[in-house]
């Protein structure tokens, strides 16, 4: 199976506010599954960078970032510089991972870039 196929088939679904951030073992089998060159960044949140020849089109990545987000309910943190595009997701509502998270890292990688 591809790394994070299956969590890419699946819809982000709201935690409740109180919920445990995952930690230890459910984050490690999560962060196996994504793959994809994502980190995890302090069990808090997941960060990639992707690369583009030119700002334009980072911007259209961005732009369909953005609408993934919006279609998913679940929005991740997007800074754009020429070239790059960062990727941060997080729970606000936990602050902290939950399975949501990895769920649409997986399909922003599967994102046309």
């Amino acid at each position: 199976m591809t790394k994070g196929k299956g969590l890419a088939e699946r819809s982000c679904k709201a935690c409740r506010v109180g919920a445990a951030p995952l930690k230890d073992e459910a984050l490690d089998e999560l962060a196996e599954q994504l793959g994809g060159g994502w980190d995890v960044v302090g069990e808090h949140h997941l960060h990639k960078n992707f690369h583009f020849d030119d700002f334009a089109g980072a911007l259209a990545f961005v732009n369909r970032v953005g609408a993934l987000a919006e279609e998913q309910g679940h929005h991740p943190d997007v800074h754009l510089s020429w070239g790059k595009v960062g990727v941060t997701v997080f729970t606000h509502k936990i602050d902290g991972l939950s399975e949501a998270d990895f769920v649409l890292a997986a399909k922003v990688d599967r994102l046309p870039t």
